[in-house]
C-alpha cells in the first residue's frame, strides 16, 4: 500500500501547524503577577451610610421577592385553569 508519501506529508504538516497551548495554570500565574496590586477606593462611606444602603437594598429585595411570588401565583392559577379547561 503505497501512498506516495502523501500520508507522511500530511502528518508532518499537521505536526508543524500545531499551536503551542498554554495551560490554565500558566494563564492563572500570569494573571496573578499582572494584577498583584491591592484594591484602592477613592471614596469611603461612613457606617451610617452603609447601614442606609443595606436597608435600602433589603427593601428592594423584599419588594422584588413579593412581585416574583405574585407573578408565579398568577401564572400557576392560569396554568391550572388551562389544564382544567382542557380536561373537561
Amino acid at each position: 500500500m503505497g501512498f506516495g508519501g502523501s500520508v507522511a506529508g500530511m502528518i508532518v504538516s499537521l505536526k508543524n501547524n500545531k499551536r503551542n497551548r498554554k495551560s490554565t495554570f500558566e494563564k492563572l500565574d500570569r494573571f496573578q503577577k499582572e494584577n498583584s496590586d491591592t484594591l484602592h477606593f477613592k471614596n469611603s462611606a461612613t457606617q451610617e451610610e452603609l447601614e442606609a444602603i443595606k436597608s435600602r437594598i433589603k427593601k428592594e429585595n423584599n419588594v422584588l421577592l413579593i412581585k416574583n411570588i405574585l407573578l408565579f401565583m398568577i401564572a400557576l392559577a392560569i396554568l391550572y385553569y388551562a389544564i382544567s379547561f382542557i380536561n373537561f
